[in-house]
């Protein structure tokens, strides 16, 4: 049993690698792994890899003209934003100068309207003046009359004679309203 048991042990030490054995395949595994491996890497080098890069070129070219349009619309959006910065920088100034103008013009109006107003004012009150003189020397003259007529009438009755001379008529309604004059003069004065 023991030649028995020796073939056992050598065809089993034949067939089970052992050691570093273990870890690496057989020659012929090897050689048919390489030559799967070369017409895989052959198809894979003459149809998918051209394929695969004509995509990734496809993709590459479509993303870098989606750059440039995003870097053209930002320059684009940058120069329109610009613009409009610079529009309404000139608007406001404009705007400014508008409001400045309207105060400087209403200012003048105001200014006008209260010359307007003071001139009117004063010819208002020249015109009262002059119609309130009018008054005063048409009631003086009024009041000089019927007063020399009533004084003339009362010195007639007083002296007993006609005083229908106008001249003595004259002289005594004068004398008459002077001490009229004089007696409210010397009142005015006392009171004040």
């Amino acid at each position: 049993m023991t030649a028995h048991s020796s073939a056992a042990t050598i065809a089993a030490q034949t067939e089970e690698p052992q050691g570093i054995e273990l870890f690496l395949p057989a020659g012929y595994d090897l050689f048919w792994s390489a030559v799967v491996l070369v017409i895989i890497a052959v198809a894979f080098y003459k149809f998918i890899l051209p394929q695969m890069n004509k995509v990734l070129d496809e993709r590459a070219t479509l993303i870098e003209g989606g750059i440039e349009k995003a870097e053209a619309a930002q320059k684009a959006a940058d120069e329109a934003l610009a613009q409009q910065q610079a529009l309404l920088a000139e608007a406001r100034a404009e705007a400014a100068q508008v409001r400045e103008e309207a105060r400087a013009e209403g200012t003048a109006i105001i200014k006008d309207l209260k010359v307007k107003a003071s001139e009117e004012a004063e010819r208002i009150t020249e015109t009262a003046h002059r119609q309130i003189e009018a008054e005063r020397q048409a009631a003086s003259v009024s009041l000089r009359s019927e007063v020399g007529t009533l004084a003339t009438e009362l010195a007639s009755k007083i002296v007993g004679e006609s005083l229908e001379d106008s001249a003595r008529q004259s002289r005594v309604v004068d004398r008459f309203l002077d001490e009229l004059e004089a007696s409210q003069a010397v009142a005015s004065n006392k009171e004040a």
